[in-house]
């Protein structure tokens, strides 16, 4: 969110958006709704990043089923309703008493639950028109896979995957299925993003050759798994949990995903997906994926990686991955730099950012942000891309900051997902595009535990100097599950 939308105002217009969808027209998905209807929507992992869309999907449109390993989370996820029901009924704003209502209905006729998203799918996927998937990294690219095959649209959150090789494949699955989908990436979606990409593709600064993301967050370092085992809680099953992932003992700290590479997928992921978004977009490196007619010879992205030391169970306290991308479309080479930790190099890139920053962002800007580098002047953004300046400022004084002015404009991510559902035009973040920046970022986890630059050739699925490092593209999944 920009700086001053606060939550109620964020919702407001959701609920809004969604009350006035239209069909868009030039769709590539094959299914269609009725425009004045209410989607039946399934939502797969209700817990964390899922409780977004408990509060959020009854605003736009009808939820039909919940689905998650954890009975505390579909307790909580019905508490939810009954809560803010109430708490809304007496509202003075219109569109809030509307909300209140459908809170109430879902908590008093509630939706079918479920488990495991595979029954769901089978029991009741007749009633269901389109699933949201926010379940843990790792189980994401099986439950939108299930969900495709049965010809359902999928909305994904970030990463869309945990590996590159499950991008690929829901890809591949989509272009079969031909249904709507979107990644949870939302600054995709911000007026401010779409002009930022506007000004960067119409050379507003300059030729780009650099661009820098950070995040102070960092990895857990493990040295050693769980050691033990202790009872599975009551409310969790554990086995769907784990899901594709090989089976083991209870043990909570699996649970914290971020700390293992079998899981998770760290800052990359949980963040890159966001703060990357914006260069990676707007300086079309997607072109070396989706190009209709590949060069020959193929081109091929460089990726290094530096860290305190190789780690094969979890991620580096710090880390320094640079991709050196080769000339697409209009564009010269670039490089692109990921800082996270305390990495080295990152202080005195951010001694330029941070300088004239306002007391109240200075931290907000240390966390988390991209700086795009161009001979004319640079772009800054924080951690989502959702906000931008120009630098130096005094150099693009009375330059528009806000909204887009010749690409189109968007109602929020999850209501142009519900309009592709319907027949419009596909989110900007769809899987073929959200497909090529994860595997993108999933690269730099794969980089992380080699020395030396990796060669990865993007159409051919392929790291061409390092048959181990390409082996680490794909994952086993234990019997029961498949993609």
């Amino acid at each position: 969110m920009k700086p001053g939308m606060d939550r109620r105002r964020f919702l407001a217009r959701a609920a809004i958006g969604g009350a006035g969808l239209v069909i868009l027209g030039d769709s590539r998905a094959a299914w269609s709704y009725a425009a004045n209807e209410k989607l039946r929507v399934a939502l797969v992992g209700v817990g964390g990043r899922g409780e977004w869309f408990v509060d959020t999907v009854p605003r736009m449109e009808k939820v039909v089923a919940l689905c998650d390993v954890s009975d505390r989370k579909i307790a909580e996820a019905f508490k939810h309703w009954v809560d803010f029901g109430t708490r809304y009924a007496a509202s003075s704003y219109e569109h809030e008493r509307r909300t209140a209502a459908e809170f109430h209905r879902l908590a008093k006729d509630k939706p079918k639950t479920f488990h495991d998203f595979r029954k769901m799918l089978d029991q009741v996927g007749q009633g269901i028109d389109a699933v949201v998937v926010a379940t843990p990294d790792h189980t994401h690219a099986v439950a939108s896979a299930a969900a495709i095959r049965v010809g359902k649209p999928v909305f994904c959150e970030k990463p869309l995957t945990r590996t590159v090789h499950e991008s690929r494949a829901l890809l591949e699955l989509t272009r079969k299925h031909r249904v709507a989908t979107s990644m949870g990436n939302q600054g995709t979606y911000s007026g401010a993003f779409r002009r930022a990409l506007e000004l960067i593709r119409g050379g507003a600064i300059g030729e780009i050759k650099e661009v820098h993301v950070w995040n102070s967050g960092g990895g857990a370092d493990r040295k050693e798994t769980p050691k033990g085992s202790q009872p599975v809680p009551e409310y969790l099953n554990w086995d769907l949990w784990l899901g594709p992932a090989a089976g083991r003992p209870y043990h909570p700290e699996w649970l914290q995903r971020h700390l293992w590479r079998e899981f998770g997928t760290c800052q990359l992921g949980n963040w890159g997906s966001h703060s990357a978004n914006l260069g990676f977009m707007a300086l079309k490196v997607h072109d070396l994926w989706l190009a209709e007619t590949p060069k020959e010879p193929r081109p091929v992205v460089r990726i290094e990686a530096k860290s305190p030391g190789i780690n094969k169970r979890s991620f580096p306290r710090w880390e320094v991955v640079r991709w050196e991308i080769p000339a697409r479309a209009d564009f010269p080479p670039i490089a692109i730099t990921w800082y996270n930790g305390g990495a080295p190099g990152v202080k005195e890139l951010l001694a330029g950012v941070v300088k004239d920053a306002p007391p109240k962002e200075k931290n907000n800007w240390q966390f988390a942000g991209t700086l795009i580098v161009g001979t004319k002047g640079s772009i800054h953004t924080t951690g989502h891309n959702m906000w931008f300046r120009l630098l130096p400022a005094d150099r693009f004084q009375g330059v528009q900051c806000e909204r887009p002015e010749t690409v189109e404009t968007s109602r929020g991510p999850e209501q142009d997902w519900f309009a592709a559902c319907r027949g419009g035009k596909r989110p900007w973040a769809n899987f073929d595009y959200a497909s090529a920046l994860n595997e993108f970022l999933m690269l730099g986890n794969v980089a992380t535990q080699f020395e030396g630059k990796l060669e990865y050739e993007p159409i051919g699925m392929k790291v061409v100097n390092n048959a181990e490092a390409d082996a680490l593209l794909r994952c086993e999944y234990r019997q029961g599950w498949a993609l």
